[in-house]
């Protein structure tokens, strides 16, 4: 068997590979901390007070999340989560996705992707967020409330009971239950 010898460049970038970005599970209180992606495990709660995040935030099934001033360069994703709490002038690079769960509250944030809410079953409240995509309600069941909410892309909500209440949102277009919102 014949020895393969590497370029000492090859060798010294293969030494120096960058690891893997670490999880860290969510349960309690962070922050203020820098963190690569954060989990927060089935039905646990997490406080995020001023923590920053590499990469994404994952809500478990029956979580609780309460995030304070954050800033997240990837996004946060919630399927099932009990509750989900953005506010106090927080940062999302990427979108925001509560999906299948219970309330969610999204106060004054920027989102640079999407704002999603789909087949929710408690409130869900979105006020004085700037969103870089879509805000989209589908199919959500204990009442959606959008006020003042500003995107790039367009309103859209549909097959939500009872429709969605709201006022002053301002996007490209406005779509379905949402079009006089």
């Amino acid at each position: 068997m014949k020895a393969i010898l590497l370029p000492f460049a090859a060798a010294a970038m293969l030494l120096h590979a960058p690891a893997m970005a670490e999880e860290t599970r969510c349960i309690g209180t962070l922050g203020p901390v820098y963190l690569d992606n954060i989990f927060v495990p089935d039905g646990a709660s997490c406080v995020l007070d001023r923590t920053r995040a590499k990469g994404n935030v994952v809500v478990g099934t029956g979580a609780k999340l309460s995030a304070r001033s954050v800033m997240v360069n990837g996004s946060v994703q919630a399927e099932g989560a009990s509750s989900v709490r953005i506010s106090g002038t927080s940062t999302v690079g990427g979108s925001v996705q509560i999906v299948q769960g219970g309330s969610a509250t999204i106060y004054d944030t920027r989102i640079n992707g999407d704002l999603q809410f789909d087949e929710n079953v408690a409130l869900i409240d979105a006020r004085r967020n700037v969103i870089g995509g879509n805000l989209q309600a589908v199919k959500n069941y204990g009442g959606v409330t959008l006020i003042r909410n500003r995107m790039k892309g367009n309103l859209q909500c549909k097959e939500n009971i009872p429709a969605p209440t709201g006022s002053g949102n301002v996007a490209t277009s406005k779509e379905d239950q949402c079009r006089r919102l």
